[in-house]
């Protein structure tokens, strides 16, 4: 026996092992020729199974719903949004976090996304550590806080590491929610909010990597959408608190006033550059015929909300 083997066999006489009952892994009737088939026919497979993925969504959009309306709350009190989440499910929620900020303006503090083996485990997996749930309660007992929101994000469930910080974050005083694809999980009992996707076994079983953290990106991305929506980001379907950091975007901003009045696109380069490149300010003031210094204190006087602006100008 090699040094290596003789490693290897201590290592496993002391680590424990935990078999998961979720859903994700167990076998999927469909896959089990997989590696057998045409590649024609692998993707065939792989696409009819992701092809259930939005129904399963569908299905917990009251659950999404209330967490936006928490999400709406804590932001509005000057609180955050927190994702504690390992693996597959940890990317995800740093991504979602990522993207907030150069799409909707928003603060960079409002949404914090917190990953199992820290930055590293972004680009190479630290598998191991998702199973410190002292981990996670010792980073939820130093970043959260009263009344912020914390969604932990685990495929099975059971993620020691996201379990601990949900605890933490509960006796803390923040609101908590595990997004899972398990709708049985135990945890659904300890959070505020339980989203349980029912997205079925995998065609690789265990890989949560595939349906589980499709559905995953999918609610993220309809969450914080959704909570952007309801915080004034948005203005009809249009992004207009978007950062303009490079030429494509700058477009994208004249040709977004376009679409919301109607003017032509020199009378919105015009107003633009009189608003000092704010889309707010210039969207408010050629909807409402105002001066642009009107339309910029009608912003101010209404919390910056685009409607709530024409409101004001209007009355």
């Amino acid at each position: 026996m090699t040094a290596g083997r003789v490693e290897r066999d201590e290592l496993s006489a002391v680590r424990p092992v935990v078999r998961v009952g979720a859903p994700t892994e167990r076998r999927n009737p469909h896959s089990v020729d997989l590696d057998l088939m045409s590649t024609r026919d692998v993707l065939t497979v792989i696409n009819e199974a992701d092809r259930r993925v939005p129904a399963a969504v569908a299905a917990v959009l009251d659950e999404i719903a209330e967490t936006v309306d928490l999400a709406v709350a804590a932001l509005r009190g000057g609180h955050r949004v927190h994702y504690f989440g390992a693996g597959t499910s940890g990317r995800l929620g740093v991504l979602d976090a990522a993207e907030l900020a150069p799409t909707f303006n928003s603060p960079r503090h409002w949404f914090c996304s917190h990953l199992a083996g820290g930055r590293d485990a972004m680009w190479r997996a630290v598998e191991d550590a998702e199973d410190d749930d002292r981990a996670g309660a010792a980073e939820a007992a130093e970043c959260v806080r009263p009344g912020d929101l914390v969604v932990g994000l685990a495929a099975s469930g059971r993620t020691p590491y996201v379990l601990g910080a949900l605890a933490a974050s509960r006796a803390q005083g923040a609101g908590t929610v595990l997004l899972c694809a398990n709708p049985e999980a135990e945890a659904a009992s300890s959070v505020d909010v339980f989203i349980g996707v029912d997205t079925g076994p995998e065609v690789v079983t265990g890989s949560t990597r595939m349906k589980a953290g499709t559905a995953q990106k999918l609610v993220l991305n309809t969450f914080s959408t959704a909570v952007m929506v309801r915080l004034g980001r948005v203005y009809s379907n249009l992004m207009i608190d978007m950062v303009a950091t490079n030429a494509k975007l700058r477009g994208r901003m004249i040709s977004i006033l376009m679409e919301a009045t109607g003017c032509a696109e020199e009378v919105c380069r015009r107003a633009l550059q009189e608003a000092d490149g704010d889309l707010k300010t210039a969207l408010v003031s050629l909807v409402s015929g105002a001066e642009v210094a009107a339309a910029r204190a009608a912003l101010a006087r209404s919390a910056d909300q685009v409607r709530g602006a024409l409101d004001l100008l209007a009355s």
